[in-house]
């Protein structure tokens, strides 16, 4: 079998070594792609991290101004509803002061007209009248009475106006049983009826202690 020629023998085996070193210098290639497409995955994942970390820090921004902005409505509603409600209360309330103070004096009016007439009228003591001025005293006793029974009219009727004894215990009647005795007469008149009956006895008790005293001078 004849050989060829050195020089052809060196070309063909650069044929054949030369893709050899063409699939090692791809294969560098593609591990170099590789490795990048691997850093490039590594720094795609990492930015997706970021970014999500972003996304929860604007949700929760969002939630925050979300709720900040809730609360500044509530605020607002609260301030409207409680400067309306607090407005009109004072308006009530000054209303109802100067009603008080109204129905305050009047008490204290009646209060000091009562204590006068009260201390009048239990001054009223018949045992210490002048047999003498008798008339005079019971005429005396008597307007007292009158006098002060009118004025509690007059007061009780201002009280009820002012509403100042509402919710308590009414004052009783100038009518009422605690100035009339049985059969609806007042006190006034059963005080005249026992003068009336004990006049009398009190006229004949004087002239007999006058006798009695005439005679003993002789």
């Amino acid at each position: 079998m004849r050989c060829g020629s050195p020089t052809t023998s060196r070309f063909v085996m650069a044929e054949k070594i030369r893709p050899v070193e063409q699939m090692l210098e791809l294969s560098d290639d593609e591990a170099v792609s590789a490795e990048h497409l691997d850093s490039q995955v590594q720094k795609a994942q990492e930015q997706l991290v970021q970014l999500k970390r972003q996304q929860e820090q604007i949700e929760k921004q969002k939630r925050e101004l979300e709720e900040l902005s809730r609360r500044q409505e509530e605020l607002e509603n609260g301030r409207a509803e409680m400067t309306d409600k607090l407005t009109r209360a004072l308006v009530v309330l000054e209303r109802e002061a100067y009603s008080v103070q109204n129905r305050l004096e009047q008490i204290r009016l009646a209060r000091e007209s009562f204590a006068q007439h009260l201390e009048l009228v239990e001054a009223i003591d018949p045992r210490s009248w002048n047999p003498s001025d008798l008339h005079k005293e019971l005429s005396r006793a008597l307007s007292t009475v009158d006098d002060a029974r009118t004025e509690y009219g007059e007061q009780r009727s201002r009280l009820q106006a002012t509403g100042a004894t509402a919710g308590e215990a009414p004052l009783p009647d100038v009518t009422s049983d605690a100035y009339e005795a049985h059969n609806g007469r007042s006190f006034s008149q059963w005080f005249q009826i026992g003068v009336a009956l004990t006049l009398p006895l009190i006229i004949f008790g004087a002239i007999a202690l006058a006798l009695f005293f005439w005679m003993a001078s002789k």
